[in-house]
């Protein structure tokens, strides 16, 4: 399983329930990530998303423990919900998808995953959030974790970022 997250220089990822700044080249790039993949994301991150419902073109798995998520998720194509990370790896592995999946937030749903994970894409903004009241754990070495690849940065909405990816040591 692999990880993509967008993060500001103090790893914060969000603010009262939505990402920290609109930024639409790492939305084309989380696309052409996650594409023909599965997402896996928490309830709040399903409902964040335009009209609360799942993204085109890649399967997507809810873990949550709500019972009533479940039923109204019921019929819908390309979405599930899983109860546990074990209910999670299970159905992973059950569809051969381990190597095509990808935790795709909030916070709570990526420190539950990041044990899973031996790559993690990162969009790193070179600036740091006021107020953001959702974290990314950090990628250190001292954590386990390298820097592998970064690419140059790029300047939109009046801030700096660029894409990296870190490895499990």
């Amino acid at each position: 399983m692999k990880a993509i997250v967008v993060a500001d220089e103090n790893w914060a990822i969000g603010k009262d329930g939505g990402l920290l700044i609109h930024l639409p080249g790492d939305l084309k790039y989380f696309k052409e990530k996650t594409l023909g993949g599965v997402v896996v994301m928490g309830r709040a991150t399903l409902e964040s998303l335009p009209g609360g419902r799942p993204l085109p073109g890649r399967e997507t798995i809810v873990l949550s423990r709500d019972a009533k998520l479940r039923e109204r998720l019921a019929g819908q194509e390309n979405v599930s919900v899983a109860g546990s990370v074990e209910e999670l790896r299970d159905e992973l592995v059950r569809r051969g998808m381990e190597d095509a999946a990808f935790a795709a937030g909030g916070e709570q749903v990526y420190r539950q995953l990041l044990p899973m994970c031996d790559e993690v894409y990162v969009t790193k903004i070179a600036r740091k959030f006021e107020g953001a009241d959702c974290f990314f754990p950090e990628l250190s070495e001292e954590n386990g974790w390298r820097l592998t690849w970064e690419d140059e940065p790029r300047q939109e909405n009046g801030v700096s970022y660029r894409f990296t990816v870190y490895k499990r040591k």
